[in-house]
């Protein structure tokens, strides 16, 4: 097995038995992203000597024996998860660069816990794209098919996991951020339940998780991410979670089986027969599944895509006219209808983040816990800025994910199977509040009832020069 497709776990374990040591793994990992980047440019600020330095000093903590929870693991994380001294671009040409000053929360976790940080990763402009599409970052690809789209915002993140860039990779999710890019490049995305993991800014609906190729590596980093910060006013108390202990017996447990949610675009063919078969896998195993009817609804999208539009507007059109024109044109015109938008009309649209809570809850209180898809289609083409590509029918692809940011229930994204194409489809897994470590037990026995995969493709199965 090659280095780019061990486990943070399995690194662990190497590195403790001194099979492996952090700056040979380190040094293998920067040579295949130097291979790769030319196909999939999922990277940002990646820096060669400070990932070296990093994984030098971790080395050094395992011959001393003061190894840390994470020692010597590589990990990337997004871009617009502050880290020191980075610039963070939002994925727009409209930035001006400057370093942070600080780590943001869940960058200070992974550092405190000795990960060696290889790159940065990449995003669309302001996050406000399920695509790897952005007016500041070349154009990110789907390992699978290079072709079609990783999806986002933590397009970057979802890629290099799938290309085996590192074994640990962090995103951030408003909207399904996570778990739409895990589902198109076949991983494991986790968006943890509101205020788990610290963040800054935190704002509503807003959550840092891990993305993965596995479910006990995922597991493994919530057990740093989820350390306490005081800078997240939002975030929960500290609570002692067993993330180790993820196994569970399925019996009897009570699981919704959703696959209309109610708006957006219909669930295509090989989506839906890839979630029942899941579903009928969990029935195997002992639980019970019951159809359970969407709940949210196309007033509730439409509120929410007006209050997003006017929190856009003026974020831009604060810009100086020079800047504003670097903004990806689908993002400045979805965004310019907000200056059009009365007061009311936008705290209705406001108000639409406590109906969707609200409907959240109540349809999934008679379950332990509902499946559905994480995405309604496959991925699509890699230069569209989203499935429909049309900035007046923009989220017309969230509507399994967004309910659960809005109702801060976890929720996460497994692969569950492929499509006619061989494009990767995503199982979406959620439980009710606070019970974070239920969703990743769930996950980690669907992968063991899934069975074996395909492998994770290659880069050397690219055509040279990179894409055509």
């Amino acid at each position: 097995m090659q280095i780019q497709d061990l486990s943070a776990r399995t690194l662990l374990s190497a590195y403790r038995q001194g099979e492996l040591s952090p700056v040979e793994v380190t040094k293998a990992l920067l040579a295949h992203v130097e291979r790769c980047e030319p196909h999939l440019h999922a990277t940002y600020a990646l820096d060669a000597q400070t990932a070296l330095a990093m994984a030098s000093e971790s080395q050094m903590r395992w011959r001393t024996g003061t190894e840390r929870a994470l020692e010597g693991v590589p990990v990337t994380i997004k871009e617009n998860i502050a880290t020191r001294g980075v610039p963070i671009p939002l994925g727009t040409a409209a930035t001006v660069l400057t370093p942070a000053l600080e780590d943001a929360p869940p960058a200070a976790r992974l550092r405190e816990a000795g990960a060696v940080f290889l790159c940065k990763t990449t995003m669309p402009d302001y996050g406000m794209l399920s695509s790897g599409l952005s007016s500041f970052h070349a154009l990110t690809r789907n390992p699978w098919d290079l072709s079609k789209n990783p999806g986002g915002s933590s397009a970057g993140a979802g890629a290099a996991a799938a290309a085996g860039y590192a074994p640990l990779h962090i995103g951030t999710d408003i909207g399904g951020s996570i778990r739409l890019p895990a589902a198109w490049c076949g991983i494991f995305g986790f968006k943890p339940s509101g205020g788990r993991v610290p963040i800054k800014p935190a704002y509503a609906g807003r959550v840092a998780g891990p993305m993965t190729r596995s479910v006990a590596d995922a597991a493994l980093m919530m057990s740093v991410l989820s350390q306490p910060d005081w800078r997240d006013a939002s975030s929960l108390p500290p609570q002692n979670i067993a993330w180790h202990q993820l196994t569970r017996d399925l019996t009897g447990l009570r699981i919704g089986l959703m696959l209309d949610a109610g708006w957006g675009l219909p669930t295509d063919a090989d989506t839906l027969a890839a979630v029942q078969l899941s579903a009928r896998l969990f029935e195997q195993a002992g639980a019970d599944v019951e159809l359970m009817p969407g709940f949210s609804t196309r007033a509730m999208i439409e509120g929410m895509d007006k209050f997003w539009r006017m929190r856009s507007w003026m974020d831009i059109s604060a810009l100086p006219p020079d800047r504003q024109a670097k903004v990806l044109p689908y993002i400045r015109e979805w965004a310019a209808s907000g200056a059009q938008l009365s007061a009311a009309e936008v705290f209705h649209g406001f108000s639409q983040m406590s109906a969707f809570r609200e409907a959240a809850v109540a349809a999934c209180q008679p379950f332990d816990y509902v499946l559905s898809p994480t995405s309604p289609v496959p991925s699509y083409a890699a230069d569209w800025a989203g499935p429909t590509n049309n900035p007046l029918q923009p989220f017309e692809h969230i509507a399994f994910t967004l309910p659960y940011n809005m109702s801060e229930q976890p929720a996460a994204s497994v692969h569950c199977g492929f499509n006619a194409a061989g494009l990767p489809i995503g199982l979406q897994i959620i439980g009710p509040r606070f019970d974070d470590l239920g969703v990743l037990q769930l996950a980690y026995a669907f992968e063991g009832l899934r069975g074996t995969m395909r492998p994770f493709p290659t880069c050397s199965q690219y055509p040279a020069g990179g894409p055509k």
